[in-house]
Parts: C-alpha cells; structure tokens; sequence
C-alpha cells in the first residue's frame, strides 16, 4: 500500500468511528511511523502528505479534529502530565525491581486513563527517535491543517486547562514535599534557617491558580502572570546546583541523587505545564505543545529502561567515585626527582612484601585444603598483605592506573574548556604518569624477585627444606608462558580486578565522608576509654583518610584470592596474573629447579611476565579511564593530536619518560568540577 493510501485508509476509519477507542489513532500513528525509528527523513515526508490531505479534504480533518477531542476529552489526563517520565516517591532500587517487571510482564492498562491510551497509540520503545527528528515546524503544519478554530470545542479545551491546573497543584505540592526530606535538609541545612522556595513556590502557586480559575470563571477578571512562582522555582534549581557542589566536599549517595532528580524532573515539568497554561503568550501555544508532546513521547517510550535508572541516578555517585581516586591518584605521580625516588622507595617496599606473599600462597596450595577454604586462606593472604603494604607506606605499582586515570580525566576536561595550552599540560602529566609508573614497576620486581631468591635460597640450603617441588615450579613456569597458557587472559582479569578496586576505594572514601563515619566513631564511649580521647580521634582521622584504600586493597585481595575458587566451581578458566607475584614465582621456580632452565624457558618467561604487567596496566586504565570519562560526561576529540605531541615528546627527551628531571615544576592537581 502506497504512503498516501495508508494516510486516507487510516484518516477513513477516524472518520467513520464514533467511539473513542486509540486503535483508529493507532492505525495513523503506524501509517505514519519509518520502517526505521532514526529515518526522520521519511516521516517528515508522510507529516506534510498528511498536512496536505488534511487541508484539501474537509471531511477528514473534521473527522480527525473531532476524534483528537473525544480522545482526550473523555479521559482523566493529569497522570500523563504529572507521572510520565518522573520519577516517583519509591526509591531507585523499587524503581529498578517495578521496571524490570514490567519489561517481563507489561503493566495494566486501563482505557480512563490518557497515560495508558498515549502508550498504547505510541507503543514502539523507539517512536521518540523519530517523533523528535521531525522538526517542529513540520508538526505545527499538521496542527494548522487541522484548523481548531472551525469546531466548537470550548468544552474540551476548558476540561483540558483545568486539567492542567490540577497537574501544576500537584507537582508544586510534590516538588515541596520533595525539598523538605530529611536527606536534603542535611545536606544543605540553609532550608531550614531561610525561607524555603519549595515551600513558598506552593504558596505563590496556589494563588495564581485561583486567580487563573476566576479568569476561567469571569472573563473580565484581570489575569496575572506566573513570573513570581517562575522566580521561586528558580531558586529552587539553585539549591540543587549548590547540593550538586557541596557533594564534592560533603559526598553524595544514590537516594541523595534520587531526591535531586526527582526534584528536576518535577521543576521541569511544571515549566512546561505553566507554558501552556500562560494566556498572554496564547499564539505560541501550538509551539509549546508541541515541545510537550515530544517530551511526553520520549518519556513514554523509556518509562521502563533500566539503562535510563541508573545513568541518572548514579552520575553524581560515579563522579564522586572517580573525584576521590583522582585525589588519590596525586600521590601517584612524580613531577621531580625526589619524589621519583621516593616512589622508587615505596614500591621497593611493596616488592619485599609481596615476596614473603608469593611464598605464603605456595604454602597455602601445598595445604590441599577444600575449595572454600582455600579461597579464604588465599583472600586473607592477600588483603591483609595488601592492607599491609599502605598501612606501611608502600606502593603497588598496579594500583597507579586505576587512580591516575581520573587525574587524566580531570585534565581532559580542563582542555577542552581551555585550549591547546592545556594538551601540552595534558601531555606533561601523562610523561609524569609513565617514569612514576615505571619506576613503580622498576621497584616492585626489582625487589620481588631478589626477596623470592633468598627465602627460597635459605630455605632450601640453610634449613634443608624443600617448600617448593620441580613438579610445582614447572607449574608455576607454565603459568608465566603467554603462549602455552592463560596468562594474558588471566592477566586481564587482573586488572579488571584492579580497576574494580579503584572504584571500591572512591566508594568508601565518599562513603565516609557522606554518612560522616569518623565524628561517629568518635561519638563511641568504649573506644575513648580504651584508648583515650587523644589516641581515638588520632584513630578516627586516619579511619577517615584511609577507609577507601584500606577498603579497596581487602576487597582487591578478596578478587585475586577467590577468582580461581570461583572458575573451579563454575568450571569456567578463571583466574588472575599479577606482574610482581609473578617475578616472585619465576625466582621460586627457579631455585627449585637448580636455575638449571634453559635459555628459551628463561627468554619465556621473562616475556610472559613483562606482557602479564602491560595487560595489568592496560585493562585496569582503560576500564578507569573510561568510567571517569562518562562521568564527567565528556568526550576527548584530541586523541591524534595528543599521541603526536607524545610522540615528539618522548623522541626529543626519551629519559623523561623513565627518569624525573631535577628541576621539573610540581604538577598542580586539578580542581574537581561538578556534573550540572
């Protein structure tokens, strides 16, 4: 059937229809909807053939204008004005567990209610792609065509208005409802020592509805406009910019967010509903009707997406994660020579550490404890050692990723609000990142493996004990061959492992500022007894500037301890490779085999530990960079530019990428900005 038959087809049974059934505005929608949802093209092309037809056969745009009316006439329509696409009063998790079942099993749907009937007439989850590429001005053509001056639909459009009115009363109840939760009120207490707008808004409102309905009422009343409740809401939409601000110091958490998107979706809405309602600016109606009519489609479509939930309710939460590893990941990167070395020092640290770690998780194999309990024993050997190595100082090279990915993010953003000045400070940070970055490596080999040599030295030689088999060190050396085995998988694993503690770190970190964890450690009695109020509080501010790595290093541990558990029980090939452990069990390996291994399986291995720490690195960056990238919500179009100034950079001044100058200026830390 041809564009324009399907056009009269539907336009026909509109006419013939005395009933106020949606299947006839069905049949148009889908005569009007493109094969494909993004093809705006095609369906600005059946709008004016529509236009047209409207125009030229009178009995048809009769027989539209006058079914439109019933349509909406006969049905309660302040749902579909207040509730579609708001959030409602139930929380992101029952939000989360109401829309995933209604993508399993569809909602109720009831014919008096206008919100079911639009989603039975758009019921496409893409009809917005298309409705909204369609220009406005294409969509006002139809509207002109139906010529609502020639029908006598007072009645209809007076319902309508008072329909609207109804909706703006109850989103400004909402909306104060809203400011006054106890969650907002602690994060921004100035509510409560100043008038409130979200209360005074309510009141503001209150009387210029009644004036509007004395209007209806009597026309010769003197009608007021709505700038007074307008201010109110503006100021509204200030408190939640500040809230969104003050998260950077105060923290933030998803029921906190929840509350501010509700609010702005609120506010927005109600913006809307006012603009159709102003009678003074009566010829721009069809213009914001039509902006409404898309919003409403759009929100329609996606009252179910789960992707939708989380995206805008965990983008503050995810920026406040990636803010506090950004702050963490300053200690990371060297700008001169005496912090390069002091780097060099702590990962040195790590590196003997690590060693004594690698030969404890030996031990533990050699156990043949069940499952479970080798998971546990192998988690503990790991967290504690990890929680170990910051308690003391040290530094795991691997961590470094996963926190100076956010720096870099930071430093993006700078850029792209700054210019090309900031790419060359883009490209000296990335320069501090890589010698920091290898002298970390440098430091934790270097030291894992000669630690690895002696304890296995002494052990076999001085206290004649055989701790580690030939059998259990060709184990080990098969494990480092990237070719022969899983090494490179497993070692992805591992940074994946390593980004996901970066995030469980920035968690912690604003999880301790937001629930203020520390003045409530302090509140306890028993513990100011024990130790005495001087020492507690000593306790508490180290708890609260160092609950998130202490956190991220348990649970990072908890990853690499548990990841081969969990691959035996589900029978799937998972495990982890970690650079440094790895150059400890070459040395293991080693010995036990009397270094008698021949120069391939010495070339081997050596290769297969260099490509296990290049995939640690990448992965645990990549992934980092990424998540810190979304939730600054910007997008690095520099990428060429940038690797070619990288690239002059490093063939002007190679050592700069592997040895810190003496006279390099300190690296500032980038300000943290907030998500409007």
């Amino acid at each position: 059937m041809t564009q324009n038959a399907s056009l009269e087809s539907a336009l026909q049974r509109i006419t013939a229809t005395q009933d106020a059934t949606p299947d006839a505005m069905a049949d148009l929608i889908a005569a009007i909807r493109p094969r494909r949802a993004d093809d705006g093209e095609y369906a600005v092309n059946v709008l004016r053939s529509l236009a047209f037809l409207l125009s030229q056969r009178p009995e048809f745009r009769r027989g539209l204008r006058d079914y439109l009316m019933r349509l909406i006439g006969t049905r309660r329509q302040l749902h579909l004005y207040t509730d579609t696409g708001i959030l409602s009063n139930e929380g992101v998790w029952s939000a989360f567990r109401r829309r995933l079942g209604e993508k399993l099993l569809p909602g109720e749907y009831r014919d008096g209610y206008l919100k079911d009937v639009f989603g039975q007439v758009f019921a496409r989850k893409d009809d917005h792609l298309w409705v909204g590429a369609v220009p406005d001005a294409v969509w006002l053509e139809v509207w002109q065509a139906m010529q609502f001056g020639e029908g006598q639909h007072e009645r209809d459009a007076r319902n309508t208005r008072l329909e609207l009115l109804e909706a703006a009363q109850v989103l400004s109840y909402r909306i104060s409802a809203i400011g006054l939760e106890p969650e907002l009120v602690r994060n921004h207490p100035a509510i409560e020592q100043f008038e409130s707008p979200f209360l005074t808004q309510n009141v503001a409102l209150r009387d210029y509805l009644e004036r509007y309905k004395a209007c209806l009422v009597d026309p010769t009343v003197a009608h007021e406009d709505d700038s007074h409740v307008r201010i109110l809401l503006s100021q509204c939409e200030e408190i939640i910019g500040k809230l969104r601000k003050t998260a950077a110091q105060e923290g933030v958490s998803v029921s906190l967010t929840y509350l501010m998107v509700r609010l702005q979706q609120h506010l927005a809405r109600l913006r809307l509903v006012l603009d159709l309602l102003a009678p003074e600016q009566a010829q721009q109606l069809p213009e914001r009707a039509v902006r409404f009519f898309k919003v409403l489609v759009e929100a329609d479509n996606r009252k179910t997406s789960l992707r939708d939930l989380f995206a805008t309710n965990t983008d503050l939460l995810a920026l406040q994660i990636t803010e506090h590893a950004g702050r963490t990941g300053e200690h990371y990167i060297a700008s001169n020579r005496s912090e390069w070395k002091a780097m060099a020092k702590s990962a040195m640290g790590a590196g003997l550490i690590v060693g004594f770690m690698a030969l404890l998780k030996i031990l533990t194999t050699k156990l043949k404890l069940a499952p479970l309990i080798e998971a546990f024993a192998f988690s503990m050997n790991y967290s504690l050692g990890f929680m170990l190595v910051h308690v003391l100082h040290f530094t795991i090279a691997t961590k470094q990723p996963a926190m100076t990915a956010a720096r870099i993010a930071a430093t993006i953003e700078q850029h792209g609000v700054g210019g090309k000045n900031r790419l060359d400070a883009l490209v000296d940070l990335i320069e501090a990142v890589a010698r920091t970055q290898f002298v970390a490596i440098l430091g934790n080999v270097g030291v894992a493996i000669p630690t690895a040599f002696a304890i296995a030295l002494t052990v076999k030689y001085g206290l004649g004990e055989v701790w580690v088999t030939p059998e259990k060190a060709l184990y080990l050396l098969h494990d480092l061959d990237p070719i022969r085995s899983l090494a490179l998988p497993h070692a992805a694993i591992a940074g994946c492992c390593l980004f996901l503690s970066g995030l469980i770190s920035g968690y912690y970190d604003n999880k301790a500022v937001y629930n203020r964890i520390p003045e409530r450690l302090l509140q306890l009695r028993w513990p100011r007894r024990l130790f005495g109020f001087p020492r507690w509080q000593r306790i508490c501010t180290y708890i609260e500037n160092n609950l998130g790595a202490l956190a991220g290093n348990f649970f990072f541990g908890i990853m690499l301890g548990s990841m081969g558990t969990l691959g035996f029980l589900l029978g799937l090939p998972l495990d982890i490779r970690h650079i440094t452990f790895s150059s400890a069990y070459l040395a293991y390996a080693a010995v036990a085999l009397d270094f008698q291994l021949g120069w391939q399986l010495w070339t081997m291995s050596i290769i297969g530990i260099a490509l296990i720490g290049l995939t640690n690195l990448a992965v645990s960056f990549s992934l980092a960079l990424f998540v810190a990238l979304r939730s600054r919500r910007i997008r690095f179009v520099d990428g060429s530019t940038l690797v070619l100034k990288l690239l002059q950079r490093f063939l002007r001044s190679p050592q700069r990428f592997f040895i810190a100058p003496k006279d390099a200026p300190v690296i500032t830390a980038v300000q943290p900005t907030q998500a409007g």
